[in-house]
């Protein structure tokens, strides 16, 4: 063979696999470090979601019991008296129903009873307790 025929040559000289110039997908690594800068993000994220979660029960409890308070007055302006009841407000069409706590998940509003008996027995209303958890007992 002449110097010019090996440069012409059909045989392959290299061992291995053929590499294409273009790859397609993503290395572990690349992958690797993609998923731990979203999981760096969530970790400023999440907390900052569920706090401001939590900022908004609290702003639609505190509605709710203004609107509570608001259809007692009436009633007690109307009536002369207090309810004897939260129902009694839903059946005299103050309002339509009593409004769920959005911090407790219950209507059990708490009622606070007028000084004078005679009056009726609905004065007030409060947020309902928080039910307490037995695993965080006693911290």
């Amino acid at each position: 063979m002449t110097p010019d025929s090996q440069l012409h040559s059909p045989q392959r000289t290299d061992v291995g696999p053929v590499r294409h110039s273009a790859q397609r997908g993503f290395t572990l690594i690349e992958i690797l470090v993609v998923m731990t800068l979203i999981a760096m993000l969530l970790t400023l994220a999440v907390p900052r979601y569920f706090s401001a979660l939590d900022k908004g029960r609290l702003r639609v409890q505190q509605q709710n019991v203004a609107t509570l308070r608001d259809a007692i007055d009436k009633f007690h302006a109307d009536q002369g008296r207090y309810p004897d009841d939260l129902e009694e407000i839903i059946t005299k069409k103050y309002l339509r129903q009593i409004p769920i706590d959005p911090v407790s998940e219950t209507s059990n509003w708490v009622t606070v009873a007028p000084t004078d008996d005679s009056e009726g027995n609905v004065y007030d209303v409060q947020p309902p307790p928080l039910p307490t958890d037995v695993t965080h007992e006693g911290q």
